[in-house]
Order: C-alpha cells, then structure tokens, then sequence
C-alpha cells in the first residue's frame, strides 16, 4: 500500500513513537502468551484514550454547556434576526453570563489532532515485519477485511457514537442528515483501509462511548447534588 497524504512527514515525530510502542505493546503480549498486533493495536488505543482523557472531558463538558444554552441561543435568533450586531452582543453576554467559550469545545479537538492523524499514518502502511499479522477471524491486519465485518462495526460504532453525541448539537436537519451520512462515509473508507487501521478506529469508538457515559453520569449526578 502506498503512504496516504501528502503531509505525513509533519507526523514522523509522533508516527516513529506509536510504532516503537505498538511493537513494545505486541512484544508484551507476546510474553504474555498471545503474540497478537491486533491485542496490540486495542490496548494502545485505550493508552491514548486514556492519556487524552483529560482534553476530552473538557470538550464533553463545553458541548454539554452549549446545549444547556441552545433554548436562550434560539430565542436570541429569532428576536434579532433582523439586527445581526445587535445579535452578535446579546450571544457575546450570554456566553459570559453562562461561563462558555465557545471555542472551547474546538480546542481539545484541535490538540488531539496531532495524535490521532499520526495513529493513522502509523497504522495505515504498519510494517509487521516477518510476524504474521492475523487476527481473529482476520487474514492479516495489513489488508482488508474479506469478511466486511469490521467495516460494518465501524459504521455502527460511528452511529452510536454521533447519537450518544447527540444532545450537544442542535436538533436540525442538518445535523440528523450527517448522523446518516458520516457512519456510511466511515463504513464506505473503511472497505479500503487495513484492518489494523478499521480496528482502532472502531476500538477507538468504544471507548469514547465508555468515556461519554462516565462523563455524562457523574455530570448528572453532581447537577442533582446541587439541585438538592
């Protein structure tokens, strides 16, 4: 397979240090009796999920934010529409009285970026060396999967992850037309790319679902405290 992009290069940094640890990773379960990439692909996903945790609750809680304003954000829309200035002050005041940033939802996106794309380069052209690369039902890791089985799951997984997602976007037709659309997009790619790569995606999924939940509990869980 040929190397995708055109600006991997800006990720060799980071790429060099996930591949040095997924051949670590691999050689761990080796020790421990597996001797398995694909084991080594999930726990190094869960690694950076767990290390990014920190951005990713912060971007949780400011999309939470910013739904929990939406109602006043749409009378403001209406009652201005016909006054964008005097729209865009009363938005401004609202923001502050709320404690959002509006930004800060885009921020820890934006710093994970790094991350994930060089996940991707790393993954995608993964040389496994003399090592046979299955998994599971899976032929090879560094090919497709015949099956198609891997691709449904990422499609899935997308979904259920927009859903949970869900309550933090406005509810427009816009917004449920890409909650269709991005797990076919995801689903379509994913026929085409390297099982290894289709399996972090969707072992990355999971554990954004897990980390949602988690987040979204105790969030509830302290409004009732203060609510009381």
């Amino acid at each position: 397979m040929e190397e995708p992009g055109f600006f991997s290069t800006i990720f060799a940094p980071i790429e060099f240090l996930l591949t040095s640890i997924l051949n670590y990773l691999y050689h761990l379960t080796e020790m421990l009796g597996f001797g398995s990439y694909g084991l080594a692909i999930i726990l190094l996903t869960v690694l950076m999920k767990i290390l990014l945790y920190p951005l990713t609750v912060k971007q949780l809680q400011s999309m939470k934010a910013m739904q929990e304003i939406q109602p006043k954000m749409q009378r403001l829309q209406e009652k201005y529409k016909d006054n964008p200035q005097l729209l865009q002050q009363k938005m401004m005041k609202l923001y502050q009285d709320a404690g959002v940033n509006p930004a800060a939802g885009c921020l820890p996106m934006l710093a994970q970026m790094p991350i994930l794309m060089a996940m991707y380069y790393t993954l995608f052209n993964f040389d496994y060396g003399e090592v046979a690369p299955s998994f599971l039902w899976l032929p090879s890791l560094s090919e497709t999967d015949p099956t198609y089985i891997l691709p449904v799951v990422s499609a899935l997984s997308t979904f259920v992850l927009q859903k949970m997602s869900a309550f933090a976007a406005p509810n427009s037709q816009q917004s449920k037309i890409f909650m269709i659309v991005m797990p076919l997009f995801i689903g379509w790619i994913s026929l085409n790319f390297p099982a290894g790569l289709v399996l972090y995606w969707i072992t990355m999924n999971v554990v954004q679902m897990v980390q949602q939940f988690w987040i979204y509990r105790n969030t509830g869980e302290q409004s009732d405290k203060e609510a009381s």
